[in-house]
This record gives C-alpha cells, structure tokens and sequence, in this order.
C-alpha cells in the first residue's frame, strides 16, 4: 500500500462514518475511500474529455441494488467538476420521469435544475451563479467594444436561437440582465424561476417576462440542450446530466407511459450517438433487471435492446468492454475489498495510523466472516459489509476493554436482495401507472483512480 494520506478533518470523517452506517453515499472524502474499478473509471473520464471538447456521451451504469452506481455516478460528478463541466443530477421517482402528461417530466427537470453545481458550488443551486457569470462576461465585452449590454447579449445568444426554444430561452436571459441592471430583483428572481422550470401557466410567464412559452413535459430534453449550450456560451466545459433509479421505468405498470419514457430514452441516446447534441453527457443508473427483461426492461424496446447489447466478442472471451453505452460494474476483488477495509480504518482513526482499533489480521477475519456467512455474494454488493464494519469499529470505540475477537464472529451480515416488484398482477388489471418506488439510492460502493 502507499503511503499514509495525510490526516482527516474531522467534518470529513463524521460526514463520511455517518452516511455509511446509514448505508449511503458521503458528499464528502469520497477519495479516501476508493478502490478498484479503474477500467470503469478511466473510460468514464474519457466520455468528460469528449463533452469537454464539445462532443456528447452517454452511458448506461449497470450493476446490482448496492453494488455502487450512486457512488460511481457521485465520484464522476466530482471529477467532471475539476474538469469545469457544470453538473445536473437527480433520482428518477414515480413523480419524475423524462416523458409524462402529467408534470412528472417538469418534476424532473425542476429537481435537475435544484441541483445544479459548479466547481465553486457543488452541493447544488449554482444555477442564478452561471447566470451572473454570463451577464458580468457580456457587460465587459459590452464595455470593451462600446456597445450596449443587449446587443451583446443578443449576438452571444443567436445561435439558442437555432434550437427549439431558444427564442424564449434568450428572451428570459435579457430579462435577467434588465433586472440586474435596473436593480430589479424579482425581475431576476422570475428569470430564474424559468429557467428551473417552476411556471405553472404560460400567462404567468407572459405577464412575468413577456415570454409565451415554458417548461412542459413534452420539451425538458430541448431545454436540457438548450441549458448545454447556454453553459458553454457562459465560459464552461459542458454539461453532465446524472438520473439515478431509472429502475423506476422499469416499475411502471402501464405499458403505454413505460413504452413512452423509453422513447424518450432512445431520442437522447440516438443524439448522444450520432453527434447531434454538443457539449452535454448522460448518466443513467439502473439494476440488470432495468436492462434485460424483455417483457418490461429496457430490451423490451427492440431499438433500445439493439444499441444497449453487449459486444458478444467481449462477453464469450470473458472481458471487460467499456467501449459501449452499457457498462456493468464488475464485482469488487478480495484484494480491492481488503483495501477499502483498510481505507475505513484509516478514516475512522482520523487518518493518525497509531489510533487504529483493530489490526490487519481483524481485517482478515472479518473477510473470511463475511465470505462463511453469505459467500462471493459480499464483492457484488459490498453495502452492507461496509455498513457492518464501520458498525464493529463504532461499537470497539466505545468499549476500548473489548476485543474485536469477541464481536467479528456476531457480525451478522445479510446480502442485498432484490426486492421484488409491488402489483405483479397482468398489466390489463392496473388502473395507475406508477407503483411505489425501490430504494436505491442509498448504494455504496468504492473506487481508486
């Protein structure tokens, strides 16, 4: 192993302790607990290289309930980050989705707009910031050219003009100037308000910024695009898109709105494809099940079972393809789990190696417990034994008189089970679309760059 890091900050350690006895992922120190995974990792990076450049990707991150997609799509989020993409995510719920009649798709994109981050702003909400940024950029150029700030503002913004909605798009952007020029706030505040997608009613819109059009269900894509582009025109990379339990539309019971979201699905990955969107990148996490079924899964769609099939090359040979939209997250090793056991330990003790409460050949018996109790099972969905351990290490803190002998072998630990799905009676017999929702969005796994 390396050399020790340097020592934790408390913040760091409680954040990251907390969230995994909660079995969730931490929003901070994500890099003292990564392993293994560094194929999956490096193509990922590839994919922020190519949206850089003004290109667009698209993946599918595939992988068993707490086999870490929400940590891989956290850790790649912090990454397009220092690249200077700008970010999105959101889970996808029965009350969001990308296609809807209902508001279920402007539900999604209002949560995406909320979470919007920067470099500068990660946990979200950056997105009046991107705004000001453009309108500061415009207003020198402005000064430097001896023109007026709107017909800067109006050259910047002709080429949204070429994109559905971008008129309005452009129009609420000159609003926002106007308001930051005159020192009308709620001018500004009404700008942002659309541009997160919270106007109910056109007439509101119209009234607030003379615009006659807004975010619906039938346009969040193009206004997705149109926020791409708009963030590049504000000195950014690109936009990163992240939806995570998109097993959600796997768990529709109206085969019409599941068939409608997976139309949806197939626009934006036939654009990513092709080359017809620019600077923007998609991230969807979902399980096995999501992807295979015929009957309901992504494979019952013959244009997306078509794009989404692994290389059969690649999967006869026993390799790992990461070249394609699909990519399974293979299964953590013995020795990448030993070490994210050791990586805990460190965090646990602050990062100073001479508080460490249990020593390697702990670390060893707890592996060789874990693999009596529920078999290879553990290196799929290692979420619970992470949970388990940092348990072991909070109860020998507290009792320091004990040994960490006398408690591995009443660790009792239970794999990740798939949790079936509710209302499994014939499609023709469900009056609603949506059945309650799985939680996923609690899965850990971890990574080494």
């Amino acid at each position: 192993m390396s050399s020790a890091p340097k020592r934790i900050k408390a913040k760091e350690r409680d954040t990251i302790l907390q969230s995994l006895r909660a079995g969730v992922v931490p929003r901070l120190g994500l890099q003292h607990i990564q392993v293994g995974r560094n194929a999956e990792i490096q193509a990922l990076i590839q994919d922020l290289d190519r949206i850089a450049d003004g290109g667009s990707a698209i993946r599918f991150i595939i992988g068993e309930y707490g086999s870490g997609k929400t940590f891989f799509m956290h850790l790649l989020r912090s990454v397009a980050l220092e690249k200077s993409l700008v970010t999105l995510h959101a889970d996808m719920t029965p009350d969001r989705r990308l296609h809807a009649t209902g508001g279920q798709a402007r539900n999604l994109y209002a949560e995406l707009m909320r979470n919007l981050s920067t470099r500068t702003k990660p946990d979200g909400g950056a997105l009046p910031g991107v705004v000001e940024r453009f309108v500061s950029a415009a207003g020198l150029e402005a000064a430097e050219k001896n023109l007026s700030v709107e017909q800067v503002i109006q050259q910047r913004l002709a080429q949204l003009q070429e994109l559905v909605g971008g008129y309005d798009f452009a129009q609420v952007i000159a609003a926002y100037w106007k308001g930051h020029d005159s020192g009308n706030e709620q001018l500004k505040v009404d700008a942002v308000r659309w541009l997160r997608g919270e106007f109910n009613t056109k007439t509101d819109a119209r009234n607030a910024l003379g615009v006659r059009s807004i975010v619906e269900d039938a346009n969040i894509y193009d206004m997705l695009k149109l926020m791409a582009t708009f963030i590049q025109l504000s000195g950014y990379k690109g936009l990163l898109v992240g939806i995570d339990e998109l097993v959600n539309l796997y768990k529709l019971s109206n085969t019409q709105a599941r068939t409608a979201n997976y139309e949806q699905l197939l626009r934006i990955l036939n654009d990513c494809l092709q080359g017809v969107a620019s600077g923007i990148g998609f991230i969807f996490c979902g399980t096995p099940e999501l992807l295979m079924d015929t009957r309901r899964g992504l494979y019952s769609y013959q244009a997306l079972q078509s794009r989404l099939a692994e290389n059969s090359f690649a999967k006869s040979a026993g390799i790992l393809d990461t070249s394609g939209p699909t990519l399974r997250l293979a299964q953590l090793t013995p020795e990448d789990l030993y070490v994210l056991l050791r990586n805990l330990r460190h965090v646990f003790a602050s990062g100073d190696s001479e508080q460490y409460i249990i020593p390697d050949e702990g670390l060893q018996a707890f592996m060789a417990h874990c693999n009596q109790r529920i078999g290879a099972a553990y290196f799929q969905t290692p979420r619970n034994v992470i949970k388990a351990f940092v348990d072991l290490l909070a109860v020998l803190e507290q009792q320091p008189n004990m040994q960490w002998n006398q408690l591995i072998e009443h660790v009792d630990i239970l794999p990740d089970l798939e949790e079936p799905l509710l209302n499994e009676s014939p499609e023709e017999d469900q009056p609603t679309e949506l059945i309650q929702t799985l939680s996923d969005d609690d899965e850990l796994a971890s990574f080494r760059l």
